[in-house]
């Protein structure tokens, strides 16, 4: 089949598409000044490599020649990697949520030529089905909209848009208009008001999670289950203020999750979420984000209890990463598909003869009944189908129980024999595209995990991976790039990529006393400020000030997959400031918490990451403390207090 003009992309997920029937187009001016040519919506489709309902839509809508004749005579189909464009990614899935009530991947967005979304959704099958209507039904009916309901539909994507700023404006507030609620850094004359304020704040956070903290399994809510490291990172420094019972629920968590199905018990590492309520049952997708945060919590709380088991699962993390996920030169690779041979985690599970033969092969058939118990394996399988609710007869390998430790050894030889036997299966896709946002979070935790678990491997493994950006990631004039791969990088950094990168260049400072990685945060933080900071209502917007394409200049605070933008920076600013003592960095800190105060009053728990920086701001706690025996890059001025507005 002849290439459509996805061929010449570097996106592993827009490659995937390049020889559909669909005459795709990326993202760009040239499509749209198609649709506005030929008065056509585009047919927007938003994924990513490693999306299992992504490649079951392509599988099903985007290969069939209907499908395709459909989409290319009445639209101009537009293929868009969110994880390349994250900015075209968060205005779209905001208006599929505030139109449909939910979201997801593959995002189905239509548009008008100048970009405006007037309807919206997530996978759609090619026939229609109980409860969904299909690509075949679906198109024609969107087509006959557009010719005879222009008016209404281009009013409708006007009144979507406006939507989506007035959610922003409740949520970022302008910094004047509010008080004070950042706690003084040292040297600052006290502010008990804003102190009250801030602790409130923190209280508040605190008791919503000890409400959804579920005490048998451990985790928030019920299933299925995500992995939130920014709502461990909060907890812990509740911890270190002396709250009761906050380091019970991060380390039943994280035992939890280190015992689970979510935990790949033989190769190290964590899939995305799980399914069920008790961690066993994954969606076996692998990201680099999700190592980095959760390998920063296992850090963290094995700082706060001392439980071994925390920093293995930590440092089995950062050997998967190492092994599975880094660039030969250093950068690190984005993730790993859940699907292989056409069905999710079938690299990962086992049935139990074969799993019984390979620890036969290296440890003797007595050691097998002692495996399978270790392991959770049994004769019958031990997960059900999500669909069916059938028995698969195949094993998803686990921890039910506490190990004895007369078997420790054999157990390790017995998992080394399994890895060896799995790396000879068809592996899952590699998402082998290096982001400067996510790059920045692992080396933030393996600087972090450096130096306090005294692994010099780690901090040199974050130090090779900083170089790596900053040698093949910057453009002409010196700014980041948001995407390299296959030796061409591209797209011009955001927001989360300047905050990522400073978080890594601080923790890389704590790791190593390099005043060179203190400048770099630095010099990373300015640039955030000049360029992407809302100087009128407060907080950073996802795309530069240069400006952007999309209708809407947005700005993120609440805390997904991985912490937003805002609540990175803010983070970054509040350590920034208290290890320099620099009041711009107090200054920028400030505004960003006044402009968020209500967003973190309504609903403190969406906004994890930025309650951990609250936290900072009244001052050190323990965890901090190791930070602050560096030499400076620069003395550390004298502050004065300020007039409070």
């Amino acid at each position: 089949m002849t290439p459509n003009r996805l061929a010449s992309e570097k996106s592993p997920y827009l490659l995937q598409h390049a020889h559909n029937p669909v005459d795709w187009m990326p993202w760009g001016d040239d499509a749209f000044d198609e649709a506005a040519r030929r008065d056509v919506p585009v047919f927007l489709s938003v994924g990513y490599a490693t999306c299992h309902w992504c490649h079951v839509m392509e599988r099903e809508s985007f290969t069939d020649p209907e499908v395709a004749r459909l989409l290319n005579e009445l639209f101009v189909p537009v293929k868009v990697d969110r994880e390349e464009r994250p900015d075209v990614d968060a205005v779209y899935m905001a208006a599929c949520q505030i139109t449909t009530g939910g979201g997801g991947w593959p995002l189905t967005v239509l548009l008008t030529p100048d970009r405006k979304p007037f309807f919206a959704g997530t996978y759609f099958p090619r026939e229609s089905g109980p409860g969904r209507i299909g690509m075949l039904q679906l198109l024609p009916r969107l087509a006959q909209a557009w010719r005879d309901r222009r008016a209404e539909l281009e009013s409708s994507a006007d009144g979507i848009l406006e939507k989506l700023r007035q959610i922003e404006d409740n949520t970022f507030a302008a910094p004047g208009a509010t008080s004070d609620v950042l706690a003084p850094v040292d040297g600052e004359a006290g502010h008990p008001e804003a102190d009250q304020q801030t602790r409130s704040a923190l209280d508040r956070g605190f008791r919503d999670l000890a409400r959804r903290f579920d005490e048998r399994h451990g985790g928030f809510g019920d299933a299925p289950k995500f992995p939130a490291p920014h709502q461990l990172l909060f907890l812990l420094r509740r911890h270190w203020r002396g709250v009761p019972g906050a380091l019970e629920m991060v380390t039943r968590t994280l035992d939890a999750m280190a015992r689970g199905g979510i935990c790949d018990q033989i190769g190290g590492g964590f899939h995305r979420y799980s399914t069920d309520s008790r961690w066993l049952v994954p969606h076996f997708e692998k990201m680099l984000h999700d190592q980095a945060m959760l390998a920063m919590a296992y850090t963290e709380a094995w700082q706060a209890s001392g439980d071994p088991a925390l920093r293995t699962a930590a440092m089995q993390t950062f050997e998967y990463v190492a092994r599975d996920l880094t660039h030969s030169g250093g950068g690190f690779f984005s993730a790993e598909d859940a699907d292989s041979e056409g069905a999710e985690g079938k690299f990962y599970v086992w049935s139990a003869a074969e799993f019984d033969s390979v620890v036969s092969g290296a440890c003797g058939s007595g050691f097998v009944a002692r495996a399978r118990r270790a392991f959770g394996v049994e004769e019958g399988g031990n997960f059900r189908d999500e669909a069916t609710a059938a028995w698969t007869g195949l094993n998803i390998p686990h921890r039910p129980g506490p190990v004895d430790p007369e078997v420790a050894e054999g157990l390790e030889a017995a998992r080394t024999a399994l890895l060896a036997a799995r790396s000879r299966r068809p592996r899952p896709l590699l998402d082998d595209k290096v982001l400067a946002d996510w790059n920045g979070l692992m080396i933030a935790a393996l600087a972090r995990a450096g130096r306090t678990f005294q692994e010099s491997s780690l901090t040199s493994a974050a130090v090779r991976a900083a170089d790596f950006v900053e040698e093949h990631m910057r453009d002409g004039d010196g700014g980041l790039l948001h995407r390299w791969r296959d030796g061409d990088a591209a797209l011009v950094a955001g927001a989360a990529d300047y905050a990522f990168m400073a978080w890594g260049a601080i923790e890389l400072f704590g790791a190593t006393c390099d005043p060179k990685w203190m400048t770099e945060a630095e010099a990373l933080l300015s640039v955030l400020l000049e360029q992407f900071e809302d100087t009128e209502r407060g907080g950073f917007f996802t795309a530069s000030r240069a400006g952007t394409e999309l209708p809407l200049r947005q700005k993120e605070l609440y805390d997904g997959a991985i912490p937003s933008a805002n609540s990175a920076a803010l983070y970054v600013l509040a350590r920034a400031a208290r290890l320099t003592g620099r009041q711009r960095w107090h200054r920028a800190a400030r505004r960003l918490v006044r402009s968020v105060r209500r967003a973190l009053e309504h609903s403190p728990t969406a906004y994890c990451m930025s309650l951990a920086a609250l936290d900072l701001t009244l001052g050190p706690s323990e965890v901090d403390l190791q930070w602050f025996t560096c030499p400076l890059p620069a003395p550390r001025p004298v502050l004065r207090p300020e007039p409070r507005s």
